[in-house]
């Protein structure tokens, strides 16, 4: 009974006509759309396998990029030197009155070296715009790539004492 069953079940489940026998008509035009849909469903089952690969950056920054060999907006690689460093890699360590060429400011680079700095001075991401020996502060204006800011620009005080906070109590 049960071997009846099991080859009624084969014998419903089979095709009507054998694969070898095949219909004299061509097949039906696709349409525009049906077209676009085999096309889309190819480059698909191309990108699973992984035999194509498509990136379109749209404006956005290259993931495989290192952040730390390049800044946005800059060129190439940092330059030597105080040139080559960032405002928050410098600390300020003296500040020089100077009234024949100017005020010097006295900084420690990230390589422990000692540079002196004037007004118009360029580091990799900004360029000293003040040197205040009276105040003992440097103010860099840093250049900032950000959408949101109204000034593509920030300034950014050094001091030699910091400024105490007040403390309520």
């Amino acid at each position: 009974m049960a071997l009846a069953a099991l080859s009624l079940v084969v014998a419903a489940s089979a095709p009507a006509f054998p694969a070898s026998i095949q219909s004299d008509e061509e097949p039906e035009p696709q349409t525009e759309g049906e077209a676009a849909v085999e096309t889309i469903l190819r480059e698909q089952e191309q990108l699973a396998r992984g035999q194509r690969f498509a990136y379109e950056p749209a404006g956005r920054r290259d993931p495989f990029q290192s952040l730390f060999e390049t800044m946005p907006g800059a060129k190439g690689k940092r330059p030597k030197g105080v040139e080559g460093m960032l405002i928050n890699e410098i600390d300020l360590a003296g500040v020089v009155q100077d009234t024949r060429d100017g005020d010097v400011a006295m900084v420690i680079g990230s390589d422990n070296k000692g540079y002196f700095l004037r007004v118009g001075d360029a580091v990799y991401d900004g360029t000293v715009i003040a040197v205040d020996p009276r105040l003992g502060a440097v103010t860099f204006r840093q250049q900032v790539d950000d959408p949101r800011r109204i000034k593509p620009y920030r300034d950014v005080v050094k001091r030699l004492v910091p400024v105490e906070e007040s403390a309520d109590e």
